[in-house]
């Protein structure tokens, strides 16, 4: 009889390829952490914060300068609609609904900030890289 194992089936394989000096700093860490390969890698993912590059002319520091204002501004909406939805979720069942709602225009934001740094990024030259 075969054992069962209380984790989910995972059937696709990442594979990558690392220097020498890449691949010392990556045992160190297992060692440091005492897990394998593969949970490390998992929650590395899991827990990664991604931000994207973007790639911008010098001629164009007034549009940057414009688009991190923009970002920023679209953090701080973000912040108020999660705090708002946190409100609405103390008092229950009667703003359920609407805190749902509140979420999702959260969402929505976030992707629109995302849409449009990858937007610019696309349709400024390749002269400099910036990281937002």
């Amino acid at each position: 009889m075969r054992k069962k194992y209380n984790t989910p089936h995972r059937s696709r394989v990442v594979k990558t390829r690392m220097t020498d000096e890449e691949y010392a700093e990556f045992t160190g860490r297992l060692e440091q952490c005492g897990m394998s390969q593969a949970e490390f890698i998992r929650q590395a993912i899991q827990r990664a914060t991604i931000r994207p590059v973007i790639t911008v002319s010098p001629v164009n520091d007034e549009l940057l300068a414009a688009l991190g204002r923009l970002a920023a501004e679209y953090g701080r909406i973000g912040g108020n609609l999660n705090q708002i939805a946190r409100c609405l979720n103390e008092y229950g069942t009667p703003y359920a609904a609407l805190s749902g709602e509140v979420r999702a225009a959260a969402a929505e934001l976030a992707a629109l900030k995302f849409e449009i740094l990858q937007k610019v990024g696309e349709a400024i030259g390749d002269t400099q890289t910036y990281q937002l």
